[in-house]
């Protein structure tokens, strides 16, 4: 037999460290400190445990309290209790294989970058979580109980309507409610759009299917999704104006960011947004527009989307990834009233990706305007981060040029021919982490827009954003 607890107050504090802590009082957090000590294998089977006005007196709590958590743990099987041999672990009480009798470390975590300038994402320091808090409030004490049930597909009510105005008004989008169909971001409303398979380049499976034609240039994520689809894409060349929309030929599809292609960061032309349009006319194509941040415009108001020129051949879709946090996983798709149905089958008949509560906190941050005061917030602090940028390279590499709008978060800088791969190993040898140019090309894609840095300048803590702007600086080649 184990060896009774002689010293209650010296073993408790060298060996069980009981934390009487957390929910339910102190009865239940006793409970649950010799559920786990058993467990764990602190405590052997047979052991003797003291006596309870003993352990009460070490812990600090009341006789009644021990004797209860003694006749819960009797009673579920981890203590026994007899006349005159006292309270005692159960033989059967075995601890897990492997238990430690003292706790072990988490192994420290990976430092990461020391200057962030990534692109894609936004403040995290400037969530908005006091707005954000009151909204989610509101929103729980005025939603109607059958929001607590299975969600619908299309999304809830509340939240289709919030947008339909808010991007009539803000994006210039023409649209209804019934059209606009909740997803958790652009990637999943890609999912949605073009399946997950299919043979023969088609993405059969979805509800479009390729070949898709795609700008040069671009996130190499969204191609891989596509090209697990069974999507072909096709690149299309850009330029000053934008992407090369006049060699379009066989595609069924084309995706673009007319507001500010990503990464190169110019506009789609006037002329080719009405030549792109005229073209899915004729060929009964549809063309995809990727309005990933076109609230941040800062030299003039945003430019309208795309889709108000033909509600019925684009395909708008947006999210809240760069304007509020990518961890809410809330976006939308607003559809020409023939995908409607057959995006929400291929959606499936209940919600199961974007939290219906999350919907009507969103919904009702953008109807008491707390949408709009967070994004115009949020512009004057990247315009100024941007404009730091800007001072920051005229001073210490006038040579590098700053291309692109003043818009979106991040910015495009031009090097010498041959000295991007360079630059991106010095920046990240000084532990700032970027990304170059060519990372974002499609593989067969001319490499047109030559050698350049892709800098992100939201994702840095506003304390921290000028040492990163002078370590760029000193990993820059010279002029």
């Amino acid at each position: 037999m184990t060896e009774s607890w002689v010293n209650s107050a010296e073993r408790i504090g060298a060996d069980l460290h009981l934390e009487l802590s957390g929910p339910g009082g102190r009865r239940a957090a006793l409970i649950r400190a010799l559920r786990e000590a058993v467990r764990s294998g602190r405590l052997a089977p047979g052991t003797r445990l003291p006596p309870y006005r003993s352990l009460a007196a070490d812990l600090g709590v009341a006789r009644n309290t021990v004797a209860d958590a003694y006749a819960e743990l009797v009673a579920e099987g981890w203590l026994t209790a007899r006349q005159g041999s006292g309270t005692r672990v159960a033989e059967r009480a075995e601890p897990l294989r492997g238990a430690v009798r003292t706790p072990v470390k988490a192994p420290p975590r990976a430092r990461g970058p020391r200057h962030d300038l990534r692109q894609g994402a936004p403040d995290a320091s400037a969530f908005p979580r006091a707005a954000w808090a009151a909204a989610y409030r509101r929103a729980l004490q005025a939603a109607p109980s059958e929001a607590f049930g299975p969600g619908d597909p299309a999304g809830r009510p509340e939240l289709r309507e919030a947008l339909a105005e808010y991007l009539a008004r803000a994006r210039g989008v023409r649209t209804e409610p019934d059209r606009i169909v909740v997803c958790s971001g652009f990637a999943h409303a890609l999912r949605l759009l073009f399946g997950q398979g299919g043979h023969g380049g088609q993405g059969a499976g979805g509800v479009l299917r390729g070949p898709l034609g795609v700008e040069a240039y671009g996130l190499g994520f969204h191609r891989e999704l596509l090209a697990t689809a069974g999507v072909r894409t096709v690149p299309l060349p850009l330029d000053e104006d934008g992407a090369r929309v006049d060699v379009l030929r066989r595609e069924r599809a084309v995706l673009l960011t007319p507001a500010h292609q990503f990464p190169t960061g110019g506009p789609l032309h006037p002329e080719r947004r009405a030549a792109v349009i005229d073209w899915a006319r004729a060929r009964g194509a549809v063309v995809l527009e990727d309005d990933y941040d076109g609230e941040f415009r800062y030299d003039r108001r945003p430019v309208g989307a795309l889709q108000g020129l033909d509600p019925e051949r684009v395909i708008h879709i947006g999210s809240v990834s760069k304007s509020l946090s990518p961890a809410l996983r809330l976006g939308w798709m607003v559809l020409p009233e023939r995908y409607v149905g057959r995006v929400l089958a291929a959606k499936g008949e209940r919600e199961g990706w974007a939290s219906v509560l999350d919907q009507l906190a969103l919904a009702e941050f953008i109807v008491s305007g707390s949408y709009d005061r967070h994004v115009r917030r949020m512009r004057q602090r990247y315009r100024h981060r941007r404009d730091r940028l800007v001072a920051a390279l005229a001073a210490h590499a006038p040579h590098v040029e700053v291309t692109g709008l003043a818009a979106g978060l991040h910015a495009v800088l031009r090097l010498p021919q041959g000295t991007e791969r360079s630059t991106v190993k010095a920046a990240a040898w000084q532990g700032v982490a970027l990304d170059g140019l060519t990372a974002f090309r499609h593989p067969q894609a001319e490499p047109t827009a030559g050698d350049g840095l892709v800098v992100g300048y939201a994702a840095s803590a506003e304390h921290a954003y000028g040492a990163a702007l002078e370590a760029l600086c000193t990993v820059l080649p010279p002029g």
